[in-house]
């Protein structure tokens, strides 16, 4: 099982911007379809956005969409949440995720979570 550590979470005034990012120990981490997920206190964990072990395809939740962008880069076992235009709504625990594909990811079937950075984003 892959192991998955995010850093770059943080406290940003809305507007801000942050980066965060997930480091995989996983060799053959081009292999991997990687995705963010985050959660609220009290509600599910919900999908973000998830990448292709290329990073040819990517797919965005509705509310984030033309704010966050997702990366990766495969020599350095490492995916990004660009995270711009942030708004207080945007406030929970991001969680990095390793998965078998885009769809059974996007669907929430996740082989390997990370554990969990905060973003908090002040009005």
């Amino acid at each position: 099982q892959v192991q998955l550590v995010e850093s770059g979470g943080g406290l940003v005034q809305a507007g801000g911007s942050l980066r965060l990012s997930c480091a995989a120990s996983e060799l053959t981490f081009s292999s991997i379809t990687m995705g963010w997920f985050r959660q609220i206190p009290g509600k599910e964990r919900g999908f973000v956005a998830v990448i292709s072990r290329s990073g040819s395809t990517v797919y965005y939740t509705d509310s984030v969409k033309g704010r966050f962008t997702v990366s990766r880069d495969n020599a350095k076992n490492t995916v990004y949440l660009q995270m711009n235009s942030l708004k207080p709504e945007d406030t929970a625990v991001y969680y990095c995720a390793a998965g078998a594909t885009v769809l059974s990811l996007r669907l929430g079937n996740v082989n390997s979570w990370g554990q969990g950075t905060q973003v908090t984003v002040s009005s």
